[in-house]
């Protein structure tokens, strides 16, 4: 079947995983042609951090909560299913993060870049999209830029906009924004180049965080997406991930 099963470490998911094995056997992940993933949308995100720049196919099945990113979980017709899927590119973003210290450090998210104050002093943050200033000042908890597919996870919690996969916009979104106060974010075509430069980096420190990759105490974070890394994502047919983006922003 050349099928890889990835199960998150729960009773429910490392249950479908021996089932699973047991009906269509496995092949090591390195030389499977569709990397099965068990769980949530915690364990997706795993999934595809770990084989980035590989870029296999990979099939969610739901098992945990949410499940977003996943398909229905069922055992039977399983070769049948990923044969029938509907393939979906997606690519992350790259961010490069300068220290209080002048080291830079840099890391891929697939879900989103987000800064945020580590103390009780509200982030003062300058926001620049190609070389352009847009905003000279943002007092906030921070400030985060997403991919469409990650739009639906911390972005969608800090009330920023569902984006489609096929609209090519990343949402910026402020968290808690203090000033200006009736600013709500801007959604950003997929080409731009986005240069956070925190004010006051003394008194109001601020970390960035590229989905698991946190650095403290940044004083400039450039961010951009990454069209030379792909990743392939598999959805059923009649539940794509387009059309889920689309039914999220009409649930009440």
């Amino acid at each position: 079947m050349s099928i890889a099963f990835l199960a998150a470490q729960t009773e429910v998911a490392q249950a479908a995983r021996g089932r699973l094995l047991a009906r269509y056997g496995e092949t090591a992940p390195e030389a499977a042609r569709w990397i099965v993933a068990l769980g949530g949308d915690g364990l997706m995100l795993e999934v595809q951090h770990r084989f980035l720049g590989r870029n296999p196919a990979i099939y969610g099945m739901n098992c945990g909560s949410v499940g977003f990113l996943m398909n229905a979980f069922r055992e039977e017709d399983l070769p049948e299913r990923l044969e029938a899927a509907q393939h979906t590119t997606l690519h992350p973003l790259r961010m490069r993060a300068h220290g209080e210290s002048g080291s830079t450090h840099a890391a891929l998210a697939i879900n989103e870049v987000s800064l945020l104050r580590e103390t009780r002093q509200a982030a003062k943050i300058r926001i620049l999209v190609d070389g352009r200033e847009r905003l000279p000042e943002l007092i906030c908890d921070g400030i985060l830029i997403s991919t469409p597919a990650g739009s639906t996870a911390y972005n969608l919690s800090a009330h920023g906009p569902i984006v489609p996969l096929s609209a090519n916009l990343l949402p910026l979104t402020p968290i808690s924004a203090f000033r200006p106060r009736r600013w709500r974010g801007a959604l950003l075509p997929a080409e731009a180049r986005v240069v956070f430069e925190v004010l006051e980096p003394e008194k109001r420190p601020v970390s960035a965080t590229a989905d698991y990759t946190e650095v403290r105490d940044v004083r400039r974070v450039e961010v951009r997406e990454d069209r030379g890394v792909s990743m392939t994502m598999l959805f059923d047919p009649d539940h794509n991930l387009q059309e889920r983006i689309i039914a999220e922003q009409f649930t009440v």
